[in-house]
């Protein structure tokens, strides 16, 4: 990797601004390769020098990506004066990153949430040419029937007009409350809120289980995020 000032490898952690940067580095707070660094433009190849400070390990990453399992009241931004965003359940650190969602989960919807600071493979991963599935699981009022499953499975028009891909619905249970697995290769604004809605089966609760081939981690507690695997970030390459 092309060699960079040790003052940005160090601050595009998130743990440091640049000035803080200096002022460890003044103090010999900073090892690069086994010796003190005081002039912090001196480069680096962020990806092989080992890079200390106060004795530990700089962790770097080209690109952070994080799964985080989003609960209900939060919204879906880096910054919104209506509400708390998904951005505050993410420490200092990560928030100076420069996150953004990946695509969006309405406020009060649960599940997988994508956050990234790498805006080309975001940007591809949301690219309507590239259909990548996405599957919720969800409650309804009312009972779904076969009849839902083939209106889902023929693609719908909505009543404002909007045309809805093919997608599917899957149903674990039908009562007076409903459970289903619903497929979407595309995310229109409370599409399957107004889908199962136009079905007069109203969404009681929602949540993203699935998008592509990455699956919610079970182990993630609401409100819970962690780094997503090299092995996990390769497969976003492969949607």
């Amino acid at each position: 990797m092309e060699s960079q000032r040790l003052d940005k490898i160090i601050a595009s952690t998130g743990r440091f601004s640049r000035r803080e940067v200096k002022l460890l580095a003044r103090q010999g707070r900073i090892l690069l390769d086994g010796r003190a660094v005081r002039d912090t433009a001196e480069k680096a190849d962020p990806e092989s020098a080992e890079i200390l400070v106060d004795g530990e390990p700089l962790c770097y990453r080209r690109c952070t990506w994080v799964m985080l399992h989003k609960p209900a009241g939060y919204l879906s931004a880096t910054e919104d004066g209506r509400g708390p965003t998904v951005l505050d359940l993410l420490p200092a650190e990560l928030r100076r990153q420069g996150l953004f969602p990946v695509g969006r989960l309405d406020k009060d919807t649960e599940g997988l949430l994508l956050l990234t600071n790498d805006g080309q493979l975001a940007h591809d991963l949301l690219s309507p040419r590239h259909h990548v599935d996405k599957v919720y699981y969800v409650r309804t009022a009312g009972r779904l029937t076969e009849a839902d499953c083939a209106a889902f499975e023929a693609g719908m028009t909505l009543a404002d007009g909007l045309r809805c891909l093919p997608a599917g619905l899957e149903i674990l249970t039908a009562g007076e409350e409903s459970e289903a697995l619903v497929t979407l290769r595309e995310g229109k604004f409370h599409q399957i809120k107004r889908m199962l809605g136009q079905l007069g089966k109203p969404v009681l609760y929602l949540k993203r289980l699935r998008m592509g081939n990455l699956t919610l981690d079970p182990a993630l507690e609401k409100g819970k995020y962690r780094f997503l695997t090299d092995k996990e970030q390769d497969q976003l390459k492969n949607f």
